[in-house]
């Protein structure tokens, strides 16, 4: 029997996806993301299981509220790529359920189970956290190979797409990153249905003190929310050009 390693579980989410949604946080974690505001949910250890089966029979008590709001079952984490095997068969029990399915998602995880996995996948939140091969080390301790593994994926995707960054001072917040960022998802441009930029905040720090780790951001300010605005609105401005450009090179 396949089960997945829960960290836990947000019965009326409204953020991860459209509409009103259940979210399985799915335990374990390939990064570490030095601004991560979950540190407790990046190793692989949790005494919380559940099998396809009960991600099915949860969700379905909140179907009434899918209907009304379009909403659905977003997967996020953690890292519920890492979890291939029962992340496949979760999706797959609720699109055979009539359910939507999202997926948040660094794009690091087990690519044996990609093309499936997005075969029963509506939605993709994309999380791009830094642009060019030397920074995305810094920040999360891995090369940037594997999100373009899985953005390789995204060609052939049907569904839709929500590009997210968590935006840091001193990091990311200016024109010249919002540019690299968007030349890294211009291909996708007519699945993408929205950009959306997260302002870095602190609201974790107290657990890198309960785990007894350092918190390496904890000199750098939290992100202005009108400035993170602002470059969010360079990015869909860019995004609606370059779905214009791609619709009349077709006609």
């Amino acid at each position: 029997m396949v089960e997945g390693r829960l960290h836990s579980i947000e019965t009326m989410g409204l953020v991860d996806g459209p509409g009103i949604r259940t979210v399985f946080f799915m335990q374990g974690c390939p990064l570490r993301c030095a601004y991560c505001h979950n540190p407790d949910s990046q190793t692989m250890f949790s005494k919380n299981r559940i099998t396809p089966e009960e991600v099915l029979k949860t969700a379905k008590r909140y179907k009434s509220y899918y209907k009304r709001s379009n909403g659905g079952v977003t997967f996020s984490g953690g890292e519920s790529l890492i979890q291939g095997e029962f992340l496949l068969e979760s999706l797959k029990l609720l699109k055979k359920g009539g359910i939507n399915t999202c997926l948040d998602t660094s794009g690091y995880g087990q690519e044996e189970y990609y093309k499936e996995i997005l075969e029963y996948t509506d939605v993709v939140i994309l999380d791009i956290k830094q642009f060019s091969h030397k920074e995305y080390k810094n920040l999360t301790g891995k090369s940037m190979n594997g999100f373009y593994t899985f953005l390789s994926y995204l060609n052939d995707f049907k569904g839709k797409i929500w590009i997210r960054h968590v935006m840091v001072p001193g990091f990311t917040d200016n024109e010249e990153s919002m540019y690299k960022l968007f030349n890294n998802i211009s291909h996708l441009c007519e699945k993408i249905e929205r950009i959306e930029i997260l302002p870095f905040h602190k609201m974790g720090i107290d657990k890198y003190e309960k785990l007894g780790r350092d918190y390496k951001l904890k000199n750098v300010p939290e992100m202005d929310l009108n400035k993170a605005k602002k470059y969010e609105e360079i990015l869909s401005l860019l995004l609606e050009k370059e779905k214009i450009r791609v619709q009349k090179s077709i006609i």
